[in-house]
């Protein structure tokens, strides 16, 4: 089939092999497809972890989860990709969009990505961006993937630029407008 007719593709099935101390394991499927609304706790659960191991910060658990409902309820929000192993989630992404004028174009953003511990260096982030890339390949209106980390995420760092993406000259800066208690 010709991916570029499709709107998402669909679940991937990508071969993963894992090696422990040189002996070979058993291949596993890893299945790549978009999050439903029954996916909320995990995502969730995964966002808590991803914040408290990147940037050492424990998030309210109850505005985590309504946030990740709120964005499977309502696609224009942003969508959430999951890889799973062996029936399990073992990594997520979330891609938003931003509307370039200059580029008469979306760029989408990644974010919240996090893959389980256990499976790190598995190849299930490379997984998740192929099949987010292939997606925005398919989809004119796509004109960049883009990303944002925390400046001293060596490893994260390493992966993307695996994956050809460059820093750009762009410094993200925020002001947080809500009220706080």
């Amino acid at each position: 089939f010709n991916l570029s007719q499709l709107d998402d593709p669909g679940p991937i099935v990508f071969a993963i092999a894992s090696a422990d101390r040189g002996i070979r394991m058993p291949t596993h499927a890893m299945r790549i497809r978009e999050a439903n609304p029954s996916d909320a706790a995990v995502i969730a659960d995964f966002n808590l972890r991803l914040a408290a191991e990147t940037e050492n910060l424990a998030l309210d658990p109850a505005t985590v989860r309504a946030g990740v409902e709120a964005l499977l309820r309502d696609q224009s929000r942003g969508r959430y990709f999951l890889a799973e192993i062996d029936g399990q989630v073992a990594g997520q992404l979330m891609i938003t969009y931003e509307w370039s004028d200059w580029r008469n174009g979306n760029i989408w953003w990644l974010q919240s990505v996090y893959v389980r511990a256990e499976r790190r260096g598995a190849g299930v982030f490379r997984a998740l961006f192929a099949h987010l890339e292939a997606l925005a390949a398919s989809q004119p209106e796509v004109c960049a993937l883009r990303l944002y980390m925390h400046e001293h995420n060596a490893p994260a760092r390493r992966t993307y630029e695996k994956l050809a993406m460059q820093p750009t000259h762009y410094v993200v800066f925020e002001k947080d407008v809500r009220k706080v208690g």
